[in-house]
């Protein structure tokens, strides 16, 4: 992959983090963490290597256990989660052009 094509997909997904804050729902939610996982994972390789702490992504300081979440509940989940995996979306841009880091399956521009 090519480091301006990691860089665009990385701001595209920052850019849906964002509109999921503003917007939350845990069906998308669902289906921007995969993309953004299987973004990370193929530019950095396994979670662990590319950010430790996004071990803790998802897993939310006041967890509902017991019952559904209420529709509240809810939307502050997607919002926590969202805006701490856009985080890691941020550094890895940050990575890619401040920083020039390479990345697993780096090819030239």
């Amino acid at each position: 992959m090519k480091r301006s094509e990691l860089v665009a997909r990385t701001r595209q997904l920052i850019e849906e983090g964002a509109r999921l804050q503003a917007s939350p729902g845990m069906g998308a939610l669902k289906v921007w963490l995969q993309l953004s996982d299987d973004l990370l994972a193929a530019a950095w390789g396994s979670m662990d290597r590319y950010h430790l702490a996004w071990l803790q992504v998802g897993r939310p300081r006041d967890a509902v256990r017991g019952r559904a979440m209420t529709e509240a509940e809810e939307a502050a989940y997607v919002r926590e989660v969202a805006a701490a995996k856009t985080a890691v979306l941020k550094m890895s841009v940050e990575a890619l052009t401040r920083h020039g880091m390479p990345f697993v399956g780096e090819t030239r521009d």
